[in-house]
């Protein structure tokens, strides 16, 4: 392994015991920051689902996927499957010689058992930032490249409540990516608008991480998870990411303009698979 990758290690926990934590608490075991450093590639392994979340960001020389030792595999996907979203400038993944040309909002899709990925900027000053979700696979599915005009949009949400919103799944079920257990998706908010995950809801059987980007530095997005009687909050900054546990509901307002990646893994692909709450059951 070469000196361009970290990983760290997140133990997953009960619900009882994250309704105890305070603030910094909630933030160490739940809170993904500093997921893009220039020249390297930023890795979290989540033991919720065994997800790992992380991110790209190569400059002047490519940056090579390695494996990290969590995984136990000679090969960061010699048992798993990948997602890499570029939210940063136009980029390349080339996996196993096969090359993909991903643009602002591009996804690309890597199944089980690549050997060699690696992931280019176009240009050192304008850096590609592939944002990176990753799960255990079981079997094989062929690698894809999906732009963001090619997702499934579903229009949501109403300019009267503030949640206005598009909804652009890459991966869901009937699509043209096949995936073992993840599905993901990105949404984007209409002016004026600012909540999102409405009504708020919780799966039961998957854990699910969000990504937001596209916050000013004086901007905050705020987060809330726990049960449904015991709401908790994190507040986000820009670019970083929130691991939600199945015993957690999700949904966030952010205060100003935003956009946000959202990605599953667990024990099905049914994207409406959720315990939908009111939002008058929340405490």
């Amino acid at each position: 392994m070469t000196d361009h990758t970290e990983h760290s290690l997140r133990w997953a926990g009960d619900p009882v015991a994250a309704a105890a934590m305070g603030t910094e608490q909630l933030r160490q075991n739940f809170l993904v920051e500093g997921l893009f450093k220039p020249g390297r590639i930023v890795l979290t392994y989540s033991q919720y689902d065994r997800m790992i979340v992380g991110g790209a960001m190569p400059g002047a020389k490519p940056l090579a996927l390695e494996t990290i030792k969590p995984t136990g595999t000679a090969n960061f996907l010699d048992r798993r499957e990948l997602v890499a979203v570029n939210i940063g400038g136009a980029g390349t993944i080339v996996a196993d010689g096969e090359s993909f040309a991903v643009g602002t909002r591009d996804m690309v899709y890597l199944g089980r058992g690549n050997k060699q990925v690696n992931f280019a900027s176009n240009r050192a000053d304008n850096p590609a930032k592939f944002y990176l979700l990753s799960a255990p696979a079981h079997s094989t599915h062929p690698n894809r490249l999906l732009r963001i005009d090619e997702a499934k949009r579903l229009d949501v949400g109403a300019a009267e409540t503030c949640n206005q919103r598009s909804i652009f799944q890459y991966i869901h079920p009937g699509a043209d990516v096949e995936t073992c257990q993840l599905v993901v998706g990105l949404t984007t908010f209409a002016p004026g608008s600012n909540w999102n995950t409405m009504p708020p809801h919780l799966h039961d059987r998957r854990s699910e991480v969000y990504f937001y980007f596209g916050l000013g530095d004086n901007d905050r997005v705020f987060h809330f998870m726990g049960e449904p009687d015991k709401a908790r909050h994190i507040v986000m900054a820009n670019e970083e990411a929130v691991v939600s546990p199945p015993w957690s509901i999700h949904m966030g307002s952010g205060t100003a303009s935003y956009a946000f990646i959202w990605a599953m893994g667990g024990e099905n692909l049914d994207y409406t698979d959720m315990r939908v709450l009111d939002i008058c059951q929340l405490k």
